[in-house]
């Protein structure tokens, strides 16, 4: 932080600012003299102030834990600003900020913060990495401790709920119960086995968490005050979602974005991408889902998971959204990007071991679990010769199970060619996986082609495909394989489009005002760089047709 105790780390390659740019950021706020004591913002605020230190000095304190007292994260003086990323999404406080020496600072509420970060491209640059390098310093000191993850790495809640906090870059430590003397330094924090995964939050034991209470807790979960009628509905957040919510918010739409688990979708299950645009030597669907939820916030995209859309129907002049919970989103306009559901195999004992040695990923996550071991990554198509790529990169002996005959039927040439010439990779085509074996977590698999062999394995890697999360769209056209219609693919018109009078504009679905864009809709090329271009094209066909409703109206 500036002018703080953080070490080098936090502030090197961020910009002081200006006296000039100084002066532009004092113009948002209001100035109120302060006295030794004052609390600024304390932990567990949400939407709290971003705060201008003129004069005096704050200090940045996480608050007592049990059996942990009380620690300076940093001591804030002249000409600097208090706060934290969650500022930009509504995440509550983790730290608090108290006066230690009186004197005047400047209180810039959320509203004005968005107006400046909107306005002024200079200061939204220093504030958004100021912001960034602040959170990437907490995640590696005592403000960490705020919230703890506890399970096993074996347990599949456990791994959904470490993997929600990693998604959303969320200030954490995890636990892992598995190690012996952590079991005993546990031992008598207030819980049992028969209550992980545990959260503690500021102190206080979640039991049994789950994503979604723990979103309610840290203030990230949709609640019907903070936006209460938006321009743009975004379901979805992968790619295409993300895309479609940063285009429309950076285009002056009041846009909130939805998913049913954390930002990212298929493509931070991606080790990865080699042909995407502007990253010759690749990127992780991990490192884009990151930047691309960073650059979200700061266009205003209120986002908010695990949030899961159940019902869509169109309104009086709004559509609404119900969610799993009853709440309404009302929006007057909504892009479908809720992208597709794995498949898995047919075989006993497969649900047992999803999330304990089955995984649908080969992210960064799933890479340290199996680093070293041998793993069985099964498909044919990309998605599956990108993971065994990286699962060898990781000192993994990998065996690649594809059913066809010929490998290359399904898979990019330069994957084929990495993957042939890769000592560490066995390919075994014409096969299939028949079995599974293990005790609590996966052992052993049976592969069964020209003769049946039984393998170790400790991690199983299935990509053979998925099937389009429409089932709540009930009310949309979609072929015989739940795609979604759009556009002139559209064919059953009817007294709304007649009323309108007009066709459906590219990517909007038979429902007016309802688009859809990425792997969900007919047609689509399920490629990264294609999700995100339809996402970014869809919202040029949604203010179209909002400027086609104001003139209807």
């Amino acid at each position: 932080m500036h002018h703080g105790e953080m070490g080098a780390s936090a502030t090197r390659k961020i910009p002081e600012p200006t006296d000039e740019q100084w002066g532009r950021m004092l113009r948002y706020g209001a100035p109120t003299a302060t006295q030794a004591g004052d609390v600024l913002f304390a932990a567990g605020d949400r939407w709290y102030d971003l705060v201008l230190v003129e004069s005096g000095a704050v200090d940045i304190v996480r608050e007592p834990l049990k059996w942990i007292e009380e620690t300076r994260i940093a001591t804030l003086g002249p000409r600097s600003f208090a706060g934290e990323l969650g500022l930009l999404n509504g995440q509550r406080a983790f730290l608090t900020a108290r006066v230690s020496e009186p004197g005047v600072v400047h209180r810039i509420d959320h509203a004005a913060l968005q107006r400046m970060m909107a306005e002024d491209d200079e200061l939204c640059d220093l504030m958004l990495r100021t912001l960034w390098a602040r959170r990437e310093q907490l995640r590696r000191g005592p403000a960490a401790w705020t919230l703890k993850i506890i399970g096993s790495g074996r347990s599949r809640d456990a791994v959904a709920l470490r993997r929600y906090a990693e998604r959303l870059d969320l200030v954490h430590t995890w636990v892992d119960i598995d190690d012996p003397e952590v079991a005993t330094a546990y031992s008598n924090h207030g819980f049992s086995l028969a209550d992980l995964p545990v959260a503690i939050v500021q102190g206080e034991n979640l039991p049994n968490a789950t994503p979604g209470e723990l979103a309610e807790l840290l203030g990230l979960a949709y609640a019907a005050e903070d936006d209460a009628t938006v321009d743009l509905a975004v379901v979805g957040a992968g790619p295409a979602g993300l895309a479609a919510a940063i285009y429309g918010a950076s285009e002056g739409l009041q846009t909130v974005l939805l998913d049913a688990v954390a930002p990212g979708g298929q493509s931070s299950a991606t080790s990865r991408i080699e042909n995407y645009l502007g990253f010759p030597f690749g990127v992780s669907g991990d490192d884009l889902t990151a930047q691309a939820s960073l650059q979200a916030i700061k266009f205003g995209v209120h986002v908010i998971a695990p949030c899961e859309a159940v019902r869509l129907d169109p309104g009086a002049g709004l559509l609404e959204l119900t969610l799993a919970d009853g709440a309404v989103v009302r929006a007057r306009a909504v892009v479908v990007t809720t992208g597709v559901a794995y498949r898995s195999l047919d075989l006993e004992r497969w649900k047992e071991f999803e999330g304990a040695g089955i995984h649908y990923a080969a992210s960064t996550l799933e890479l340290r679990q199996v680093a070293g071991g041998e793993v069985v990554v099964v498909g044919g198509a990309n998605s599956a010769g990108q993971a065994a790529l990286a699962l060898a990169a990781s000192g993994c002996r990998v065996r690649l199970v594809v059913r066809a005959d010929d490998l290359g039927r399904q898979m990019s040439s330069y994957l084929v060619d990495r993957i042939t010439e890769d000592g560490r990779i066995d390919v075994h085509t014409g096969t299939q996986v028949t079995g599974l074996d293990g005790g609590g977590t996966l052992e052993r698999v049976t592969l069964g082609g020209a003769t049946d062999q039984t393998v170790e394995c400790r991690g199983l890697f299935c990509f053979i495909g998925a099937e389009p999360a429409t089932e709540w769209l009930g009310g949309l056209e979609r072929d015989d394989e739940g795609f979604v219609h759009t556009g002139a693919d559209v064919v059953g018109l009817g007294n709304d489009w007649r009323a309108l009078g007009r066709m459906p504009l590219p990517f909007e679905t038979s429902i007016p005002r309802v688009f859809a864009a990425g792997d969900v809709r007919r047609g689509s090329m399920k490629r990264v760089a294609a999700a995100v271009g339809e996402g970014s094209s869809a919202v040029a066909s949604v203010h179209r047709a909002l400027a086609a409703a104001e003139v209807f109206a």
